[in-house]
Formats: structure tokens, sequence, C-alpha cells
């Protein structure tokens, strides 16, 4: 019999489940509600990676719980994970406008731009009434907003995916140099989105480039989720960075008119050079600051 080891067997189950619901709801999905069908489909398919871990540690006949780098115990780096990345959506705004033909709107006309394909005339029309009624700018209360969803209801969702990414395949491959280990996650996490990314999430106008763009994005994003984690002891820090990316990455889109989802925002170029800055930063307080050094050596001497 062919013993298939834990991180091979992991990569299977995730990828099989994840595409199986993502192709059964593709071929349903002229039968519903689209958008709401494919909110369901996102919150779910978030908790694959997590539930596949947990087969694989059945299956190998290991505590269920063990070696997913669950705590709780709150440190400066689970502030740090909760703050980053509205940080770095400001950042990716001011960079998208250095672009040809993108421009700063402060009065979101970008962002009425970018709805017209989701809303009616009327539905549209409604939207700006109700954002020109606001109290304060539309951006600083999606900043509020975010900032509470990213520490709670997004920060759940994100937790299925951190667990397996950040926690179960990371500690399988601990063997492994901080970048080469972030490089392999990162673009085993791009591949995943992919059949999300075709039915035109992050990307709705290039769908096809959009899953290379993905890939590449994943693949900047994963030294800054795995320094969080392995800084914080624990996913639940990633969790609530990933869930508070998840809920701020429109503003970087909001106030820009102009250029288009290859270019802007956090998930396009603008977003790739920022996220490479900051990894750039981490890795200069890691080396001269940091007394651990963890960009340089095996993940297995600090987990």
């Amino acid at each position: 019999m062919i013993k298939i080891n834990k991180t091979c067997l992991f990569l299977i189950f995730t990828f099989v489940i994840s595409w199986s619901i993502a192709a059964i709801f593709w071929v349903i999905h002229e039968n519903i509600n689209f958008k709401v069908g494919f909110t369901i489909l996102g919150v779910i398919y978030m908790f694959i990676p997590f539930i596949s871990a947990i087969i694989v540690k059945a299956i190998h006949k290991e505590p269920i719980m063990s070696d997913f780098l669950i705590s709780f115990k709150i440190n400066r780096w689970f502030f740090i994970a909760w703050l980053i990345f509205p940080v770095i959506v400001f950042c990716s705004l001011g960079i998208s406008i250095l672009f040809p033909n993108v421009t700063y709107n402060p009065e979101l006309t970008g962002l009425f731009d970018r709805m017209k394909d989701a809303l009616t005339p009327e539905q549209l029309e409604e939207f700006k009434t109700k954002i020109n009624s606001l109290p304060i700018n539309f951006v600083w209360l999606s900043l509020i907003q975010g900032l509470i969803a990213g520490a709670t209801i997004n920060a759940i969702a994100a937790f299925g995916e951190e667990t397996g990414w950040r926690g179960f395949l990371l500690k399988n491959l601990r063997d492994m140099r901080f970048f080469k280990a972030a490089l392999i996650i990162g673009f085993i996490w791009g591949i995943w989105h992919a059949p999300l990314i075709l039915m035109g999430h992050n990307y709705p106008q290039h769908p096809q480039i959009g899953v290379l763009m993905m890939i590449v994005f994943c693949i900047l994003l994963s030294p800054i989720m795995q320094y969080l984690t392995i800084k914080s002891k624990s996913v639940i820090a990633s969790a609530i960075a990933h869930g508070t990316l998840n809920a701020v990455a429109a503003i970087s889109i909001m106030a820009v008119s102009g250029g288009n989802d290859l270019i802007t925002g956090i998930t396009g170029i603008a977003g790739f050079i920022t996220l490479f800055i900051f990894v750039l930063a981490i890795f200069v307080y890691d080396y001269f600051i940091s007394k651990e050094k963890i960009m340089l050596n095996k993940i297995s001497n600090f987990l």
C-alpha cells in the first residue's frame, strides 16, 4: 500500500474538496442568486483547509487539534496583525494614483463606477444617496467597520484558512527556511483561489489573468502572514490580520478613478509594490532590530 505523507494528503483533500464545491456551484449558479450564493461559497471555501487538516490528522490517528498553532495568549503581535493591513491598504491607494490615468477622487465616483455592473441604475442612485447622507466620509466609516469585522466575524472565517496554511502546513514545512516555506505556501494558496478568481472574484475585468495575479499576490502576502504567525505564536493573530485585510481591502480602490483591477488596489500592481515594500521593511526589522532573526533561519527554530 502506498503511504502518502501528511502534506501531500492535506493538499489533495484541500484541492479536491474546494474545487469540487466550486464546480458544483458553477453548474447550479444560473438557478440561484449568484451574489448570495457566491458569498456562501466563499465562506465554505475558507474552511476547507481546516477541515482537510482535521481529516488528515484523523487518518494518521493524531490528536485532532494539535499542530494548528492555536493560542489565545494575547501579545503585541495580535495588535500589529490587526492594524498592519489598514496601513498597507492606504499605502496601496497612494501608490495607485502614481500610475498614468489614475487619479485621487474624494467624491468616490471611482467606487460608483465599479458598482455599475453589480447594481441597477435605481439601486446605484439609492446607494449614492445613502453614501452622501452619511455623517462621516464613507472611507473612514469603512475603516471603522473593517477593523471591527476584521477582529470578529471576518477573523472567524479567516481562521479556516489560517489553521490550514499557517497552522498545519507551516508546521509540516518547519524544516524549511522562512522564505522557502513562505514561497511554497504562497504559491499553493494562490492556485487554490483559481476557481473563485475565474468566477470574477477580485479581478472581474480580467478573470483569466487574475489567476496569475492572485498567485503573485499570495506569494507577496505569505511572508507577512507567516511572520505574524511565528512572532505571535498563534494562527489567531494571522486570522485577525487576514480577516481585517478582507474587510478593508475595498478602501484601496474607493477613492481612485481610472486604471483597472490589474493596476489599482491592494490586489493590483499598486498593492504588489506596497506588499514588497512592507516585506522588505519587515526583513530590515527582523535582521537589524529583532533578536530572533526569523527570516534567515529554519521555521523549526521558532515553532
